[in-house]
């Protein structure tokens, strides 16, 4: 009797991503520069010994950071799913690591089975420049900002909105309809927090957010004017981002998840200073 040859399984990785995005020029591939989508596919094609797409969970801007990106690929190998990290991690660039990894069902997709993504973006508030605040913060000392107002200016936007007035231009996207499910500001010390978590964002959305909201804070603009200005579609006064340094994509959510919460949930430092 003949032995059947054992063929290799095919099946579907999961992984939980962390990036700096200082030197890369945003999540998705683009010809001659050097993004994250790129980097990682490289090596898991090496791999495999075939040319593999990485689906993300979202894309990320030019320097923006990513403490638990999603994505998956399809693999044919004898590799099992969890070992992916540690081989992955052994091969990638030093700004790119992979937290965990996990085999998931084939109809399970990063982008599409995705409830929410958060992001956090930090702000600095000292007068004094600090190196190791430099890479993660957006250091504002041109006046005091008031987180109390920037909340209160944040809350309205909480539901199913159009928010054109935050949508930058060259967008594929048809319309700028959000459900925003959470958005919240607060301190720790000297850095100033503010988080918002969506089904989904705009290109652009949440620096352009952020740029108006420290007007707010600031006193250079009212929590009123604020809202008049998204509910009415003013896009013509949007016009400062709030750099991308201080962005970082926090997490994304989904109903069946493989992975346990001290992997995603909130693997983000906040820097906290000891005086």
């Amino acid at each position: 009797m003949l032995d059947c040859p054992q063929l290799t399984p095919t099946y579907r990785v999961a992984l939980v991503i962390q990036y700096l995005g200082t030197h890369f020029h945003g999540w998705q591939r683009q010809a001659q520069h050097r993004t994250v989508q790129e980097e990682i596919e490289k090596v898991i094609s090496h791999l495999l010994g075939h040319p593999t797409t990485l689906h993300g969970a979202g894309r990320t801007d030019a320097g923006v950071h990513a403490a638990a990106q999603v994505a998956h690929f399809n693999a044919t190998s004898m590799i099992p799913a969890h070992k992916w990290a540690t081989i992955l991690n052994s091969y990638l660039p030093k700004d790119i690591l992979i937290r965990a990894s996990a085999q998931v069902s084939k109809n399970w997709h990063a982008r599409f089975s995705a409830t929410y993504r958060r992001y956090r973006y930090t702000l600095y508030t000292e007068d004094l420049p600090n190196l190791f605040a430099r890479p993660f913060s957006w250091h504002y000392y041109h006046a005091p900002l008031d987180e109390s107002l920037i909340l209160s200016a944040l809350k309205p936007l909480i539901g199913h909105h159009d928010l054109a007035a935050f949508h930058r231009a060259n967008s594929s996207r048809k319309d700028s309809w959000v459900e925003i499910q959470a958005a919240e500001c607060y301190r720790t010390g000297p850095f100033l927090h503010i988080e918002i978590q969506a089904n989904g964002f705009l290109y652009g959305m949440v620096r352009l957010l952020v740029g108006m909201l420290v007007q707010v804070g600031s006193g250079q603009r009212t929590v009123a004017d604020f809202t008049d200005l998204w509910k009415h579609q003013r896009r013509q006064e949007v016009k400062y981002a709030a750099p991308p340094h201080g962005l970082c994509l926090l997490r994304v959510g989904y109903p069946d998840f493989p992975f346990p919460p001290k992997i995603w949930f909130d693997a983000q430092p906040k820097l906290v200073f000891g005086y």
